[in-house]
């Protein structure tokens, strides 16, 4: 079972760090991104990687996140106007030969090859799955008004991460129906079940968060801090 994983990586996120896209920002001293790449590496399930970057940046990829930490990719693309559209420009690079592609956010990384393989194998199965994890928090939906319309069952909610892995055609065909309609969307998955193709949930991890804000970046800070004090206790 041939699999490639796409990473988007070519929005702005300028949250965290003012002008500095947070690809780049450094966690423990290495680029977030470079941290992501290393994790799928470290997954004998990923075959390929395609990284999607912001147009223009291919040149700065190679010698900031890739080349100090003797990373390589199989395909450099540059992104386009929203993720969608990235994920969709590394799906055009993608060989024909792969049977499963995995999507997985350039800012998660903390991704684990037991979640890698968990995914993978509900996808082989199902066609379709995407790592998440069960929502702790209870959710209200407002409406445009800002006035409360319902309070779903908790215990039905699940908070989807990456990867989210999809047989190939099935990815193709759920981009190429949701160009067709003008359709735009954060999440692959949402594009396979316009489909009606079922999606199979598979456990996550809390840790495999995606850093977005400055908090965010302390949180992983301390995830690398307590890791490295387990791996000193085990030596």
């Amino acid at each position: 079972m041939h699999v490639t994983a796409i990473v988007p990586a070519a929005g702005g996120g300028t949250r965290i760090a003012g002008t500095l896209p947070k690809q780049y920002l450094p966690l423990a001293g290495i680029p977030l991104l470079t941290r992501t790449l290393q994790a799928l590496r470290a997954s004998p399930r990923v075959d390929r990687l395609i990284l999607v970057v912001p147009p223009g940046h291919e040149g700065r990829c190679r010698v900031e996140i890739l080349e100090p930490f003797g990373l390589a990719v199989d395909a450099m693309v540059p992104g386009g106007e929203d993720r969608q559209a990235s994920v969709y420009a590394g799906l055009q690079r993608a060989s024909l030969d792969t049977d499963l592609i995995l999507v997985h956010d350039g800012a998660r990384p903390f991704i684990s090859p037991a979640v890698i393989q968990a995914v993978v194998v509900a996808a082989a199965e199902a066609g379709a799955a995407v790592a998440a994890i069960p929502v702790t928090d209870t959710i209200k939906v407002a409406g445009p008004d800002g006035w409360l319309l319902e309070t779903p069952d908790r215990g039905r909610l699940w908070a989807a991460q990456t990867p989210q892995v999809f047989r190939t055609a099935l990815l193709r065909e759920a981009h190429a129906r949701a160009l067709r309609d003008g359709l735009r969307s954060t999440d692959d998955s949402a594009l396979v079940e316009r489909l009606g193709h079922p999606v199979r949930l598979v456990p996550g991890s809390p840790e495999n968060l995606k850093i977005t804000t400055s908090a965010d970046l302390a949180l992983a800070d301390q995830i690398l801090r307590a890791r490295d004090a387990e791996a000193g206790r085990a030596g």
